[in-house]
């Protein structure tokens, strides 16, 4: 397969999975708990990126929330 059209289609998923290891192996470096750590943040990305790729709506709709809370908790009336 070329590399573009690997690149194209999972772009997200390719960029997900690298920020992941990146993050992953400064805490691959302290232990075996932080290693299940680590394959906590590469299974994150991955999921991020293919949300991405896939052009699926967020996991949490932030916007939806801020505008609930910025409504609800106004500390100064």
């Amino acid at each position: 397969m070329p590399w573009k059209e690997i690149w194209e289609s999972h772009r997200g998923r390719i960029t997900g999975i690298a920020g992941g290891l990146f993050f992953g192996i400064v805490y691959l470096m302290f232990g075996f708990w932080d290693m299940l750590f680590f394959a906590l943040v590469v299974f994150i990305g991955y999921t991020l990126g293919r949300r991405s790729d896939e052009r699926l709506p967020l996991v949490f709709p932030w916007r939806n929330w801020m505008g609930y809370l910025s409504e609800r908790w106004r500390p100064f009336k």
